[in-house]
């Protein structure tokens, strides 16, 4: 399943770790291909330390989470996870279509590909070269949502790959206090945007800053994410198709 975007920094590392969560705690074998190699974010949310290794066929062991979830990312790769990665565009698209081909991923169940945005050589080298059974897509309340949805949409029409959901991240704040909520990037758009493109599921993940508190400790696996449990049901029901 690729978690894809029009634009960076929209939360598609959160909702991709958030759904290898949730799908691992219903008793299924998940795994996240990191494939925003310039940006890598994964192995930080799942607090993942050290340098992947070889397991002697010419293959990659991909390290495990706490609860037993496969990444790769090529921060595993780097003996200082603050290294940029200073490469351009087809080196990095090799290097992500080797995440498929060359790590010893075994059993796995459910694959999230963690994108970098936009629609350049890394989402093509992916659409063309793994084989996808569907996208979500990750936006937020701006007003340019629905031009940069539709970047993606068209992307994922012009690969014959089905849209399962669109999750709108930062949709609101809801105040400890009092329990009302606040749209503080405007009022949310998904389930307009939705319609517009023929999307059937939708989800609004909320600004709180317990999750962010928790996802910079590397312990994404105790948020709770119930807020996107409607996608993972679906990508479930596909799965089990």
């Amino acid at each position: 399943i690729g978690v894809v975007s029009g634009k960076g920094g929209v939360g598609k590392s959160l909702v991709s770790s958030m759904l290898a969560v949730l799908l691992n705690r219903r008793g299924y074998k998940t795994a996240i291909l990191d494939a925003d190699v310039t940006g890598p974010s994964i192995p930080k949310e799942f607090g993942l330390k050290g340098e992947v290794l070889g397991d002697g066929k010419g293959g990659i062991i991909p390290l495990e989470t706490k609860t037993g979830i496969k990444v790769m990312s090529v921060n595993l790769l780097l003996p200082d996870e603050t290294s940029p990665v200073v490469w351009r565009g087809p080196v990095i698209a090799g290097t992500v279509k080797q995440f498929w081909t060359d790590v010893a991923w075994n059993e796995v169940d459910y694959m999230f590909v963690d994108m970098p945005p936009g629609t350049g050589d890394v989402p093509l080298t992916v659409f063309q070269s793994l084989p996808i059974d569907g996208v979500v897509i990750v936006t937020t309340p701006q007003d340019l949502v629905s031009m940069i949805v539709a970047k993606a949409v068209n992307m994922a029409k012009l690969m014959n790959v089905p849209v399962l959901g669109i999750v709108e991240n930062m949709s609101y704040y809801k105040c400890p206090d009092c329990g009302k909520e606040h749209a503080i990037f405007g009022e949310s758009k998904v389930d307009k945007v939705a319609k517009e493109f023929g999307i059937e599921n939708t989800a609004r993940l909320p600004i709180d800053p317990v999750i962010a508190a928790m996802v910079d400790a590397g312990e994404v696996e105790s948020v709770d994410g119930g807020n996107i449990s409607g996608i993972a049901d679906v990508i479930e029901r596909r799965g089990n198709k």
